[in-house]
């Protein structure tokens, strides 16, 4: 989802990029692995890159909880990995942080919050972004919230588990409304990262699109974009709902503001209400060339 985006605004910079990941489904990747230290630091060497940015993650809670191994090698010595790369090379490294740390205690959280992560995906991404932030001077740790891009056929999260129910006919929508959280757009914090990296102050940075939401929200506003707000019934339910679904314990608010971006001119994100407009359009388009 958002290596996509990422490697199109890279190119749109005319930036020469080698753009890797564990499954080629692209023509412009290579295959390349973060768990595995000896090899991806002969790739990065012999390309020998200016900037390094880890967009390597295992994001599906229930996975991290049942394969944990993997989860840590993966979001945890991965992010060791490229650091200690990035250190060897002299090179400026992002590393992608989630908003998933926090414990959901407060309503919202800024830069400076502690974080308190309740899951094994949050414990590995929080371990990731300490290191980085100890061990690496050159640094950048961008803190997303809950993501969206990537269309139909990349987007693994909510969005398009919402529009895969409703591709198949469905006609009500189970969807909480006691989970918090900012979306953020792809696209947005791709060029966010960008603006960020360019302006070589070093940091972490909470960066997610303006506003805030529950899933609800999100999933009642998408219905309303495809035009099929008098078709579809989005209907609230409890978390526990989906107690067999998604087991792995997750935070009741995870909304960030990006205090630091603000304060220092630098936040590029919209309000998510402007970028799910704007995603939608995708979803229309998929639509009409599918079910119609």
């Amino acid at each position: 989802m958002l290596g996509d985006a990422v490697y199109k605004r890279l190119r749109l910079s005319n930036a020469t990029v080698m753009a890797s990941d564990i499954s080629i489904t692209e023509d412009w990747l290579e295959y390349g692995d973060v768990r595995d230290f000896i090899s991806i630091r002969k790739q990065i060497v012999n390309f020998k890159p200016n900037l390094i940015i880890n967009l390597a993650a295992l994001t599906d809670l229930e996975i991290c909880e049942v394969a944990p191994e993997n989860c840590w090698l993966t979001n945890a010595l991965g992010a060791e990995n490229l650091g200690l790369i990035s250190e060897d090379l002299g090179v400026p490294y992002v590393y992608i942080s989630t908003a998933g740390i926090f414990d959901g205690e407060l309503e919202t959280y800024n830069d400076f919050h502690v974080a308190n992560p309740l899951s094994v995906y949050a414990q590995s991404k929080y371990y990731g972004e300490q290191y980085v932030r100890s061990s690496v001077k050159k640094h950048f740790v961008l803190r997303a919230g809950w993501m969206m891009g990537g269309g139909p056929k990349k987007d693994k999260k909510f969005i398009n588990k919402i529009y895969q129910q409703i591709r198949a006919g469905a006609k009500e929508l189970y969807v909480v409304d006691d989970r918090l959280g900012t979306p953020t757009y792809t696209i947005d914090f791709a060029n966010g990262l960008c603006n960020i990296v360019e302006s070589g102050l070093y940091g972490l940075y909470n960066q997610v699109c303006g506003g805030e939401a529950s899933r609800f929200d999100v999933a009642q506003e998408f219905v309303r974009l495809l035009g099929l707000s008098n078709e579809i019934n989005v209907k609230i339910v409890p978390s526990d709902h989906f107690n067999l679904q998604y087991f792995a314990p997750r935070p009741a608010s995870e909304k960030l503001v990006n205090l630091k971006l603000n304060q220092r001119g630098l936040n590029l994100m919209r309000d998510w209400k402007v970028c799910l407009h704007e995603y939608a359009e995708v979803f229309k388009v998929d639509r009409i060339g599918g079910v119609g």
